[in-house]
């Protein structure tokens, strides 16, 4: 089997934008001249890489598997622009983080002092719920990704981040906001509004509840921290959030946190990439400063 560089450049291409003119676009050659080379690629595969439905373009298994190891091989090369340029002395390339909804409440602000220190690297920073940063550490997308419950089934390599308390909220005004100590059975009395099934937040949550024999009456899933705060601000229910969504003075948003028993949902952030990829030399200059950043950050509590 023979592919050349510019065929891989080209399917990959074709992954990510979908057509044969946006891959053609993207690696600045013409239509017929793509059309060609990923043929040629097919040939040499012995497969179809891609069909047609109607008027949209599916990449066949082969083509997914083509496509996987385009994109290895871009990482590499990448890999190998940096490893180059570091030994000239300069600092430039690339970054790419995908992270859960919730860490945009702080990984943007542990992302100053890199940025400020590597002007010439580019960071892309994908924001997504945990389905969607869980599919991208499958595909190989990106050099990290930040969740709080890492996938079981996807092999990975990982390390803790910070501790990532959930907390029980309510109404600033709320009866329960002023005692000292909230009961479990005086919280079964209120409805809660819970993050979407699925994300991290949520899968931390009732796995709590779980063990604890605790079952709440629940009136809203919503898929936004901003939007819980915003519901239980208006006094429709109990929230209950990540530490590192409240502002440090929680009234600020109309909220109190409860100072409720078997509380709060012990849970960690963790930063992970594909087990045994080679990090390149941008991600792991990253890596290790956000671990240092991470000893020092303070969740308030």
């Amino acid at each position: 089997m023979h592919a050349t560089f510019r065929q891989m450049q080209l399917m990959l291409a074709l992954a990510e934008t979908g057509s044969v003119t946006g891959a053609a676009h993207h690696c600045h050659v013409t239509q017929p001249t793509a059309s060609m080379q990923l043929k040629e690629l097919a040939d040499a595969i012995g497969l179809p890489l891609y069909e047609r439905v109607g008027k949209r373009l599916h990449l066949t298994q082969a083509g997914e598997a083509a496509a996987q190891t385009a994109r290895a091989i871009a990482a590499e090369w990448e890999t190998l622009e940096q490893r180059v340029a570091a030994l000239k002395g300069v600092s430039q390339g690339r970054l790419r983080i995908a992270l859960a909804s919730t860490a945009k409440y702080f990984i943007p602000r542990m992302l100053g002092r890199f940025c400020a220190e590597h002007p010439a690297v580019d960071v892309s920073l994908q924001v997504l719920n945990r389905d969607g940063v869980v599919q991208r550490l499958l595909a190989n997308e990106d050099d990290l990704y930040i969740l709080s419950i890492p996938p079981r089934n996807v092999p990975h390599d990982r390390q803790v981040l910070l501790g990532n308390p959930l907390v029980v909220i309510a109404a600033h005004d709320h009866p329960l906001a002023t005692r000292r100590r909230v009961r479990p059975e005086q919280l079964l009395k209120e409805p809660f509004i819970l993050r979407e099934t699925g994300s991290g937040t949520r899968l931390a949550t009732d796995e709590h509840f779980k063990a604890l024999g605790f079952a709440p009456r629940v009136r809203l899933e919503l898929g936004s921290n901003e939007a819980i705060k915003q519901s239980v601000a208006a006094r429709m229910g109990l929230g209950l959030v990540s530490r590192h969504a409240l502002a440090a003075d929680p009234a600020s948003e109309g909220v109190a946190i409860l100072r409720a028993e078997h509380m709060p949902v012990p849970s960690s952030w963790y930063v992970l990439w594909p087990q045994g990829k080679r990090l390149s030399p941008i991600a792991e200059n990253f890596l290790r400063q956000l671990l240092e950043q991470a000893r020092d950050w303070e969740v308030h509590s």
